[in-house]
């Protein structure tokens, strides 16, 4: 067991180190690396890694150190000046990527229950990889990355109720308001907690901190850890209490060299070590199926994946007051995808197994080529949204 482990770390950090170069080299972002080594190494091709518990729990941690120190990175108080076009971007993204697969499966002889997931997973934006690509290209403390980061955030409240609506429809027939009131209670308590503590709690004990045998990061850890298991709590993932808990540790209530510790052992740990896992594990959900059918849905789906939320977050960005290029540049932004959506098939995939076997559906809720598609379809707009964006960047550069 040691020794799988520690040959499959050997291959990918080796691997994802040298695709990295070479995409830094080509102008590409470096973490796609990882991508790329999961997708050829890995079960989709070689079948050289495999996946393992040990894995997934690394790609876990990288995901959740990766948003910590996002959170870290960025001006809270900016985050709040871009409220306002961050929800405009989120709910143009939501609406036009449901609507647009919701049709789009219809028309290809998807049931209506398995039209509305697919609508739904298509309009989720994963806040992980977009922050990793953003810290990447350095462009996370701009205006647009602020937006995109703001938008993720808010898509995936949005994609939570969403869920929470199909699930209720999905085992009886009919939304349960109480439910989602409810669910609605626990986010907005959350997130009340956490604008509280940040401002109130945790400057008691940044101000009495050091980092004698490394407790300044022991603290670091905790603080993550607490908010990711509150966010669990209240329906969210951890990775949005990761990111709110870096948001409390401020260069304004913290000795400035401390600060520089935690950042830059978040850092290291995260981009040098946990990211290519979690990179790598994302790309093995990857299935090929050699049918018409088959690639006919997956062409649909990663263009209509890709035109939903470039369109609709686009729109929202101009509605909000942002220029054409900014606009533009967040179109193509908010189309990473990720963990969350394979968090999504998961529950998908479970429950109409349950309701399968119950007699309440007759057809699965997914199709398993719809999610060979699905997933296909994630790694692609992974894939070429950096790309599309540095081409971006590079056409009409923003202000830094």
């Amino acid at each position: 067991m040691n020794e799988h482990i520690i040959i499959n770390l050997l291959l990918i950090l080796s691997s994802a180190w040298a695709f990295g170069a070479l995409l830094s080299r080509l102008g590409l972002p470096s973490v796609l690396g990882g991508l790329l080594v999961g997708f050829i190494l890995g079960p989709p091709v070689m079948n050289i890694i495999t996946p393992s518990p040990s894995l997934d729990f690394l790609a876990e941690l990288g995901v959740f150190f990766v948003m910590y120190y996002v959170g870290l990175e960025m001006d809270p108080k900016e985050l709040l000046d871009h409220f306002f076009p961050s929800i405009l971007v989120a709910i143009g993204g939501f609406v036009f990527s449901f609507t647009l697969g919701f049709f789009a499966a219809k028309l290809m002889g998807a049931t209506p229950f398995q039209s509305l997931f697919v609508g739904m997973i298509l309009s989720v934006t994963a806040i992980a990889v977009q922050a990793a690509i953003l810290q990447n290209m350095q462009i996370h403390k701009t205006v647009v990355g602020h937006v995109i980061i703001g938008a993720a955030l808010f898509d995936d409240i949005i994609s939570l109720i969403c869920l929470s609506v199909l699930v209720g429809l999905a085992k009886g027939g009919e939304v349960h308001l109480a439910g989602i009131f409810f669910m609605l209670i626990k986010v907005s308590a959350f997130f009340i907690f956490t604008i509280f503590t940040g401002h109130f709690v945790i400057p008691l004990i940044t101000k009495r901190l050091d980092d004698f045998d490394g407790k300044g990061f022991t603290f670091a850890i905790l603080s993550a850890l607490i908010m990711a298991y509150i966010a669990e709590q209240a329906g969210m993932h951890l990775i949005i209490g990761a990111f709110l808990a870096g948001q409390f540790v401020r260069k304004d209530i913290i000795d400035e060299k401390i600060f520089e510790v935690i950042r830059e052992r978040f850092y290291g740990l995260s981009f040098g070590f946990l990211l290519p896992v979690f990179f790598t594990t994302l790309a093995f959900h990857v299935t090929l199926e050699w049918n018409f059918q088959f690639l006919m849905f997956s062409l649909v789906m990663i263009a209509v994946a890709f035109i939903g939320k470039f369109v609709g977050c686009g729109l929202g960005a101009q509605m909000s007051g942002l220029g054409k290029f900014e606009s533009l540049i967040i179109g193509i932004g908010m189309n990473g995808r990720g963990a969350v959506e394979l968090v999504v098939i998961g529950i998908v995939i479970k429950l109409s197994g349950e309701l399968i076997s119950e007699g309440q559906i007759l057809q699965p809720l997914l199709s398993q080529s719809q999610i060979s598609a699905l997933i296909l379809m994630v790694f692609i707009t992974t894939l070429i949204s950096p790309v599309l964006l540095k081409w971006a960047l590079l056409k009409f550069p923003i202000s830094r």
